[in-house]
């Protein structure tokens, strides 16, 4: 698996120009922008969330995964998507208040994006190539080591709290 990645990694840098997923920017949910450089040395997970989604008491998990491993050196990014059914109809701002008062979440929130089709977001186009198929449906996870590398990723039905996730985020954090 890690040669597919790695092919995935060249194929993608060649058709994106980008080595790293820290060679991105992304707006944060308040519409800043947010550069991903600003998680170089850390272990960071990328999730395509959605609040009306069978999936979405991931949140909880999620939270708790940030609060658990942040000290660490660990950070968890939320990226808003309505690609799949139509769940993930609201602004930025009734996302942000949605995740805030239902789920607690203090992890950092970006801007609503596509990660499918054709208006795919440049991340998620890398993301995708990295690990050779497309996302399927939301909440989909991608681990990505201190130096910006794709080195997992989780089905939306693997939980944030599942042993695969937990050992491989400590695995990524030695």
């Amino acid at each position: 698996m890690n040669k597919l990645l790695l092919t995935g990694m060249v194929m993608t840098a060649s058709v994106f120009g980008a080595s790293s997923v820290h060679e991105f920017t992304l707006n944060s949910i308040d519409g800043k922008p947010a550069p991903l450089s600003a998680y170089q040395g850390k272990v960071v997970l990328i999730v395509n969330v959605a609040s009306r989604c069978g999936f979405t008491p991931q949140y909880a998990g999620l939270e708790a995964l940030y609060e658990k491993y942040k000290d660490r050196g660990f950070v968890i990014l939320g990226f808003p998507a309505n690609n799949f059914g139509g769940q993930e109809p609201g602004t930025n701002e009734e996302i942000k208040t949605f995740c805030s008062t239902k789920y607690n979440v203090t992890f950092p929130m970006y801007s609503k994006i596509s990660v499918k089709g054709d208006d795919k977001a440049p991340l998620y186009q890398f993301l995708t190539a990295a690990t050779g198929s497309e996302i399927q449906w939301n909440f989909t996870k991608f681990l990505v080591d201190k130096s910006g590398q794709v080195v997992a990723r989780f089905e939306p039905k693997v939980t944030p709290e599942s042993p695969d996730v937990t050992s491989a985020i400590e695995k990524a954090l030695r």
